[in-house]
């Protein structure tokens, strides 16, 4: 099932069947629901959440075991899975019903101050990675492979980069990519989110309030945290995030090289399927610009 078949309608008759307490709530769609899952909100305390292809349905057991474990240990409201529901004709997948959280997507002038921002993030994560990691789902599929190695995407990072050829400073492109490959993890594993951008947050009156859809969460390498460095954060807050976050320069370069790795991809899909690179791919991901002008970011500042 295509995402686009994923309706108000379908979620409305998945709850007659299946959580009918539920029905008559009115289901609408909410400002930005990402690529892995398809987002409504239901009622006014609930949302839910069907993936939108295969690939995604292993996030929702995982999401429903350790999502609750992670809430007790973290200073931000995170999302409550309520209830899963079942694969069914109707819809081939299972599927989440979560509390809903009130807030705004973190646009930069909804953010009263963005160095604070920075700051009150690097808590959050720091807060995440003193979980214990012990018996935690290692980086694999699941998570799209973050808290992984960058290295895993070695091989399309510099497809990419010789497909852009021309459009971007290639040879400083490799110089960063090949950083970040050598600078391998040698820490003992954490829990990450996999997906810390500006739609995954989310701010009440400007500030940070919470962090939401943890599908790519894993145990690992925490560079894979680093990317909203280039994707939101500029200037002195980017600085101010790092320091934060206390990082060393090998977790940064990675985190630079999935920064590069991210804008890249987006570039490389936005110019093959035809469309301009400002077109919605990279505002669906909450970034602050496209995904040239990031790459041009990332390049520049280390």
């Amino acid at each position: 099932m295509h995402k686009s078949q994923i309706t108000p309608a379908l979620v409305t008759r998945l709850l007659a069947a299946q959580f009918p307490q539920w029905a008559e709530l009115p289901v609408t769609r909410v400002e930005l629901d990402g690529w892995d899952n398809t987002t409504f909100r239901l009622g006014t305390e609930m949302s839910v959440r069907l993936p939108s292809g295969d690939a995604y349905t292993a996030q929702i057991d995982k999401e429903h075991q350790w999502v609750p474990i992670l809430a007790a240990q973290l200073p931000l409201q995170i999302p409550q899975p309520l209830a899963k529901g079942t694969p069914s004709q109707e819809f081939p997948r299972p599927w989440s019903i979560y509390r809903w959280l009130e807030g705004e997507l973190p646009t930069i002038d909804r953010i009263a101050d963005l160095d604070r921002f920075a700051t009150d993030l690097a808590s959050f994560l720091h807060a995440l990675y003193r979980v214990d990691a012990v018996d935690g789902p290692p980086a694999g599929p699941h998570s799209h492979f973050r808290g992984g190695p960058v290295a895993t995407w070695d091989a399309q990072t510099r497809a990419a980069i010789a497909a852009l050829d021309g459009q971007i400073d290639g040879d400083t492109a490799t110089d960063v990519w090949n950083a970040a490959v050598e600078a391998e993890f040698d820490g003992p594993p954490v829990w990450v989110h996999g997906d810390i951008a500006a739609t995954n947050l989310l701010v009440v009156d400007g500030e940070l309030s919470a962090v939401i859809d943890f599908g790519c969460s894993a145990v690992g390498d925490p560079a894979c945290d680093v990317p909203i460095a280039w994707t939101l954060f500029h200037g002195e807050s980017r600085h101010t995030f790092r320091d934060a976050l206390g990082l060393d320069d090998a977790t940064w370069a990675r985190g630079r090289g999935w920064a590069l790795w991210k804008a890249l991809i987006e570039v490389h899909h936005a110019l093959g399927s035809g469309a301009a690179t400002d077109q919605p791919g990279w505002l669906r991901m909450g970034w602050r610009k496209n995904a040239t002008a990031i790459i041009e970011d990332v390049l520049v500042e280390p």
